[in-house]
């Protein structure tokens, strides 16, 4: 639903979104999905069956999709930079290559937290507290800034 608000943002507000943005924001919102539900599961372990029509035996299978779904919005990060698009809206569209990096290294993060068991209840939530996140987020938007300066 993540990538419906993208659109009615840009309904909004009266921006077009692209293709680009929509294929980013869903993978990844997915992937999100995916890790809040394989946390619901670990907070479930031995209680009550979770009413979301999960089992514990779907952990592995969710987390491995949850992983590729983030993943592939690393993909169509990388595409995008590499498109035609790109060279026409940032100058130095090669200092956008590292925010891949960021991706990769943030999404891995988030993974690795769901297998501690240490991501609980809602990821955005999560992250909205966790410095890291705020690093990420801040070196990507100054490699977007200065890609288009």
């Amino acid at each position: 639903l993540y990538g419906l608000r993208v659109v009615a943002g840009g309904q909004a507000t009266g921006i077009e979104v692209s293709y680009w943005l929509l294929a980013l924001t869903v993978f990844l919102f997915v992937s999100l999905a995916f890790a809040k539900r394989c946390a619901e599961i670990r907070l479930q372990s031995g209680r009550s069956p979770i009413r979301r029509g999960y089992d514990a035996s779907d952990l592995p299978a969710l987390e491995n999709l949850g992983a590729v779904s983030g993943f592939v919005s690393v993909l169509v990060l990388a595409l995008y930079i590499n498109s035609q698009a790109v060279t026409l809206l940032y100058p130095r569209p090669w200092m956008l290559w590292p925010v891949c990096l960021l991706l990769m290294f943030w999404i891995s993060r988030v993974w690795l937290l769901v297998r501690r068991g240490r991501l609980h209840d809602d990821p955005l939530v999560f992250f909205a507290r966790d410095g890291v996140s705020y690093a990420v987020g801040a070196l990507a938007a100054v490699l977007g800034l200065a890609a288009s300066l």
